[in-house]
């Protein structure tokens, strides 16, 4: 069963990963929940696979970032907000029904109260 659990912590991590790495170049495609989540996952599967991520050149740093300080820097909290700030509107304008939207709306309110209530980590740019 251990096992079984490693597999699975190792593949959602995995797939974390891949769509951090889509979020990296496609802009409404959040990266950094997707990077705590392979954090997360990686942790629990594979001390290589977290020393891996750890040493991303992109994704690495935010790691770093929520695991010492449980924060998130400046430039990752501007672009998250901007995306967000974004997102309705793209939304209304691809032509999401209203219901999509009046859900759309307090769960991006709510990520926005996450993410301004993080911290600010020291090195923070």
């Amino acid at each position: 069963m251990v096992n079984g659990l490693r597999l699975f912590w190792a593949m959602l991590g995995g797939l974390a990963t891949l769509l951090a790495l889509a979020g990296l170049a496609l802009p409404l495609l959040p990266t950094t929940p997707f990077v705590l989540l392979a954090g997360a996952a990686f942790s629990r599967a594979s001390p290589q696979l977290d020393a891996w991520l750890m040493g991303h050149p992109q994704l690495g740093p935010l790691l770093e970032n929520w695991r010492r300080h449980r924060g998130i820097d400046r430039r990752t909290k501007r672009r998250a907000l901007w995306v967000i700030a974004c997102t309705p509107a793209l939304s209304w304008l691809a032509g999401a029904p209203g219901w999509a939207l009046g859900l759309q709306l307090p769960v991006l309110a709510g990520v926005v109260a996450f993410i301004l209530t993080r911290p600010e980590p020291p090195c923070s740019p």
